[in-house]
């Protein structure tokens, strides 16, 4: 969901746990704080990754930067967008800033802030398949804040599996779904990482995964209909889908099999 959701500890009936716990009278609400588990994981692997496979670089620090930032931007804008008359009704503050982001801008906008900061600097080493553990990682771990607070839920169900929100309706817990999606990624990723890869072919595999994965579930989830009965994330997918199958077949991985 792209909606605005009120603060947890003013909105403590919808969610599966809104408030995690409390520090003395200070609650610690669960999305802030699995989006930001998320982060420190994502960053831990990353810089495991880019160790175990040599691509350290003098650098590394600033791709760091410009992937988080470009993420944070990408998770953001669009929801800022598309929340804007909400937004200024209810004028800025912490929850607005925090609350509300989408995994398909963050990809996107960490990708392009990396391909720009490395153009900039002139780095011609290629990191993706540092990025792309680094990336399920943390997707395995930041949905559980989404499923505790209640949003980017799915629809009605009838699977044994539903979970009433708040709302008294059963429906699909996409936010798991999409975690457990992070999981086989990682784990099929760290396999594959056993044994060297060709530079950039897990992250381009990664991105053409998740974003085939998220086509699919938009299916089930509640957003908004944007045309032809499609979300406005399947048709981000769908150009991310484009381009990685055009990159693709124009690389020379690919070459090297159709040759030979």
């Amino acid at each position: 969901m792209t909606d605005f959701l009120p603060s947890a500890s003013s909105s403590s009936s919808w969610g599966i746990r809104p408030v995690l716990f409390f520090v003395g009278a200070l609650p610690v609400e669960s999305y802030p704080f699995f989006m930001l588990l998320a982060l420190a994981v994502g960053i831990l692997v990353f810089l495991y990754y880019l160790k175990k496979l040599k691509k350290q670089h003098s650098h590394s620090l600033s791709i760091l930067v410009a992937a988080l930032v470009g993420g944070v931007l990408g998770a953001k804008i669009p929801i800022w967008l598309t929340q804007y008359p909400h937004i200024a009704e209810g004028g800025w503050n912490i929850d607005t800033i925090l609350s509300g982001r989408t995994i398909v801008g963050g990809l996107i906008g960490g990708t392009i802030a990396v391909q720009l900061i490395k153009r900039k600097l002139h780095i011609q080493q290629r990191i993706g398949n540092a990025i792309a553990p680094a990336l399920a990682a943390g997707i395995a771990v930041g949905r559980w804040g989404c499923f505790l607070r209640g949003c980017c839920f799915g629809m009605p169900t009838n699977l044994p599996w539903g979970v009433d929100f708040g709302d008294g309706v059963f429906r699909h817990p996409t936010q798991l779904y999409e975690s457990l999606f992070g999981v086989i990624a990682f784990l099929m990723l760290a396999l594959l990482l056993k044994k060297k890869q060709p530079d950039g072919s897990l992250f381009a595999g990664f991105m053409i995964a998740y974003f085939l994965f998220r086509f699919f579930l938009e299916f089930i989830r509640v957003e908004p209909r944007v045309l032809f009965g499609l979300t406005g994330y399947q048709y981000a997918a769908m150009v991310v889908l484009v381009y990685y199958a055009v990159r693709l077949f124009h690389s020379p991985y690919m070459y090297g099999h159709i040759a030979g």
